[in-house]
């Protein structure tokens, strides 16, 4: 993992409207601005930090994609998320100073590092940066409360269905296609985040395609029938 300290400039990222909140003043801009003085490039397959590291500061997600994966009891690594530009890792961290899953580069990323005692101290000078902070925690919990959701209530289908609209709702959100992906996690690692094995999502895929929802070629998805996915979770939604 390479680290360097380019100076990070938040007021003239083009992610800043997704990570950062929106309102600062031009004072509080250029201090957040002094905050954020590194960035991280993690090449594919390295980890940024580890399941036991203390944990020391948040980190921004300027390029590439991470997993987050947990080591059951059993060894098996468990995986808990995938994030893209403009989310926040290391939350898990912030409990008991240390993190409690991996955090593992699924291509080649980089990242802002956000030093959280300085975060904290900033938060605490202007209530917009400490309100962001807070919505960015609510935001994994109700994160998790989905992933609870597809894992406790959804079948097979319903849970890749609700996978594929989430990820392309959010890489829209960040200027790419609302209908085409790649994917940068296997359908191993799918199954694994979703409860299914890999058998299980590599039929649903087929079954998707052959019902001429989504068209696929490898890594590549294009979404044919973004109504009939919506259709599907539709089923699995409680009353």
């Amino acid at each position: 993992m390479d680290l360097h300290s380019i100076k990070v400039a938040c007021s003239s990222c083009n992610l800043r409207e997704l990570c950062i909140p929106v309102g600062l003043s031009t004072d509080e801009m250029a201090q957040l601005d002094d905050l954020i003085s590194t960035r991280r490039r993690v090449r594919r397959g390295a980890t940024l930090f580890a399941a036991g590291d203390a944990f020391t500061s948040l980190y921004a997600v300027r390029s590439g994609f991470f997993k987050t994966v947990i080591n059951t009891a059993d060894g098996r690594d468990q995986v808990t998320g995938f994030q893209m530009a403009g989310e926040i890792l290391g939350l898990d961290g912030i409990v008991q100073d240390k993190h409690s899953c991996s955090a593992v580069a699924l291509e080649d990323a980089e990242v802002c590092v956000l030093p959280f005692d300085k975060l904290e101290a900033l938060s605490r000078e202007f209530s917009t940066l400490q309100h962001h902070v807070h919505r960015i925690m609510s935001r994994e919990i109700v994160r998790d409360q989905g992933v609870m959701l597809l894992l406790g209530s959804m079948r097979a289908e319903e849970r890749l269905a609700a996978f594929l609209l989430n990820l392309v709702q959010r890489l829209h959100a960040r200027g790419f296609s609302r209908s085409e992906l790649v994917l940068r996690m296997t359908r191993e690692e799918i199954g694994s985040y979703l409860g299914m094995k890999l058998e299980t999502v590599s039929r649903t895929f087929s079954r998707f395609q052959d019902e001429g929802i989504i068209e696929v070629r490898q890594r590549y998805v294009r979404i044919l029938e973004p109504q009939a996915l919506q259709a599907i979770v539709n089923q699995g939604e409680p009353l």
